[in-house]
Protein backbone atom coordinates (compact mmCIF):
# COMPACT_ATOMS: atom_id res chain seq x y z
CA UNK A 1 0.00 0.00 0.00
CA UNK A 2 1.08 3.64 -0.90
CA UNK A 3 1.00 6.21 1.24
CA UNK A 4 -2.15 9.14 0.41
CA UNK A 5 0.20 11.88 0.09
CA UNK A 6 4.15 12.43 1.12
CA UNK A 7 4.90 15.23 2.59
CA UNK A 8 6.95 18.13 0.19
CA UNK A 9 10.00 18.77 2.24
CA UNK A 10 11.59 21.24 -0.22
CA UNK A 11 10.95 24.49 1.44
CA UNK A 12 12.43 22.67 4.92
CA UNK A 13 15.94 21.56 4.60
CA UNK A 14 17.05 21.12 7.31
CA UNK A 15 17.02 17.41 8.72
CA UNK A 16 19.62 14.88 10.22
CA UNK A 17 20.59 11.15 10.99
CA UNK A 18 21.34 9.54 14.51
CA UNK A 19 22.79 6.11 14.44
CA UNK A 20 23.16 3.48 17.16
CA UNK A 21 24.11 -0.50 18.04
CA UNK A 22 21.25 -1.50 19.80
CA UNK A 23 21.50 -4.18 22.68
CA UNK A 24 17.52 -5.35 20.90
CA UNK A 25 16.70 -7.15 18.18
CA UNK A 26 15.20 -5.40 15.16
CA UNK A 27 12.04 -7.58 16.20
CA UNK A 28 11.69 -5.91 19.41
CA UNK A 29 12.71 -2.38 18.26
CA UNK A 30 10.00 -2.66 15.19
CA UNK A 31 7.54 -3.89 18.25
CA UNK A 32 8.49 -1.09 20.35
CA UNK A 33 8.15 1.29 17.70
CA UNK A 34 4.96 0.34 15.56
CA UNK A 35 2.82 -1.57 18.86
CA UNK A 36 4.15 -0.47 22.36
CA UNK A 37 5.16 2.96 22.05
CA UNK A 38 3.05 3.72 25.45
CA UNK A 39 5.92 1.00 26.86
CA UNK A 40 8.76 3.83 26.69
CA UNK A 41 7.96 6.89 25.03
CA UNK A 42 4.20 7.99 25.37
CA UNK A 43 2.64 9.12 28.61
CA UNK A 44 0.40 6.16 29.72
CA UNK A 45 -2.97 5.97 28.15
CA UNK A 46 -2.01 8.89 25.70
CA UNK A 47 -1.15 6.85 22.73
CA UNK A 48 -3.45 6.00 19.51
CA UNK A 49 -1.43 3.99 17.08
CA UNK A 50 -2.15 1.37 14.73
CA UNK A 51 0.40 0.25 12.84
CA UNK A 52 -0.71 0.49 8.76
CA UNK A 53 0.08 2.68 5.64
CA UNK A 54 -1.73 6.07 6.31
CA UNK A 55 -3.01 5.19 9.38
CA UNK A 56 -2.76 8.04 11.66
CA UNK A 57 -1.16 8.25 15.45
CA UNK A 58 -1.72 10.47 18.43
CA UNK A 59 0.29 10.59 21.89
CA UNK A 60 1.67 12.48 24.52
CA UNK A 61 4.41 13.00 26.46
CA UNK A 62 5.06 14.90 29.54
CA UNK A 63 8.02 16.20 31.53
CA UNK A 64 9.73 18.68 33.04
CA UNK A 65 12.31 20.81 32.13
CA UNK A 66 14.80 22.88 34.88
CA UNK A 67 13.02 26.06 33.82
CA UNK A 68 9.34 24.67 34.24
CA UNK A 69 7.19 24.95 37.09
CA UNK A 70 4.69 22.34 36.62
CA UNK A 71 5.49 19.27 34.06
CA UNK A 72 4.76 20.44 30.66
CA UNK A 73 2.13 18.06 28.17
CA UNK A 74 3.84 17.47 24.65
CA UNK A 75 1.07 16.36 21.85
CA UNK A 76 2.58 14.27 19.20
CA UNK A 77 0.59 13.81 16.01
CA UNK A 78 1.57 11.67 12.44
CA UNK A 79 0.54 8.98 10.17
CA UNK A 80 2.52 5.71 8.77
CA UNK A 81 4.25 6.34 5.20
CA UNK A 82 6.12 3.33 5.11
CA UNK A 83 6.73 -0.52 7.15
CA UNK A 84 8.69 -3.21 6.52
CA UNK A 85 8.54 -5.66 9.05
CA UNK A 86 11.61 -5.57 11.25
CA UNK A 87 13.52 -3.24 8.73
CA UNK A 88 12.03 0.14 7.91
CA UNK A 89 9.40 2.45 9.79
CA UNK A 90 8.40 5.55 8.12
CA UNK A 91 6.25 7.72 9.55
CA UNK A 92 5.17 11.98 9.51
CA UNK A 93 6.08 13.87 12.93
CA UNK A 94 3.76 16.64 13.78
CA UNK A 95 4.61 18.85 17.30
CA UNK A 96 3.35 22.17 18.31
CA UNK A 97 5.77 25.11 19.74
CA UNK A 98 9.19 23.76 20.91
CA UNK A 99 8.76 20.91 18.36
CA UNK A 100 8.14 20.98 14.75
CA UNK A 101 6.71 23.84 15.18
CA UNK A 102 3.53 22.72 13.66
CA UNK A 103 5.65 21.64 10.36
CA UNK A 104 4.75 17.84 9.14
CA UNK A 105 8.74 16.47 9.40
CA UNK A 106 9.43 12.71 8.50
CA UNK A 107 10.90 10.41 10.39
CA UNK A 108 12.58 7.47 8.89
CA UNK A 109 14.17 4.38 11.20
CA UNK A 110 15.91 1.38 9.21
CA UNK A 111 16.60 -1.37 11.35
CA UNK A 112 19.50 -3.96 10.64
CA UNK A 113 20.72 -6.99 12.41
CA UNK A 114 23.97 -7.08 13.38
CA UNK A 115 25.19 -10.15 15.94
CA UNK A 116 22.58 -10.50 18.94
CA UNK A 117 21.73 -6.81 18.47
CA UNK A 118 20.47 -4.31 15.57
CA UNK A 119 22.24 -1.55 13.63
CA UNK A 120 19.47 1.81 14.05
CA UNK A 121 19.89 4.91 11.88
CA UNK A 122 17.36 7.10 12.73
CA UNK A 123 16.56 10.29 9.62
CA UNK A 124 14.63 12.86 10.46
CA UNK A 125 13.94 15.88 8.28
CA UNK A 126 11.95 18.63 7.18
CA UNK A 127 12.16 21.03 10.02
CA UNK A 128 11.52 24.93 9.21
CA UNK A 129 14.73 26.16 10.92
CA UNK A 130 18.28 24.80 12.46
CA UNK A 131 16.85 25.74 15.82
CA UNK A 132 13.97 22.84 16.02
CA UNK A 133 16.52 20.82 14.07
CA UNK A 134 19.29 20.79 16.51
CA UNK A 135 16.96 20.36 19.46
CA UNK A 136 15.31 17.05 18.23
CA UNK A 137 18.69 15.92 16.76
CA UNK A 138 20.09 16.20 20.63
CA UNK A 139 17.08 14.66 22.07
CA UNK A 140 16.73 11.20 19.83
CA UNK A 141 20.16 10.60 21.01
CA UNK A 142 18.91 10.44 24.40
CA UNK A 143 15.52 8.79 23.25
CA UNK A 144 17.48 5.91 21.69
CA UNK A 145 19.54 5.08 24.73
CA UNK A 146 16.63 5.14 26.67
CA UNK A 147 14.36 2.87 24.26
CA UNK A 148 17.31 0.66 24.04
CA UNK A 149 17.84 0.72 27.88
CA UNK A 150 14.27 0.05 28.07
CA UNK A 151 13.95 -3.12 26.13
CA UNK A 152 16.39 -4.67 27.72
CA UNK A 153 15.26 -4.49 30.99
CA UNK A 154 12.02 -6.05 29.57
CA UNK A 155 13.52 -9.05 28.10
Amino acid sequence: MEPITVPDLSARPHGFKVERLMESSAEVLFAAWTEKFDEWFAAPGTLIMKAEINSVFFFETVFKTEEDLVEQRHPHYGRFLRLIPDRLIEFTWVTGAGGTEGAETVVTIELEPRGNGTYLSLTHKGFLHEKSKSRHDSAWKMILEHLDRKMMEDK
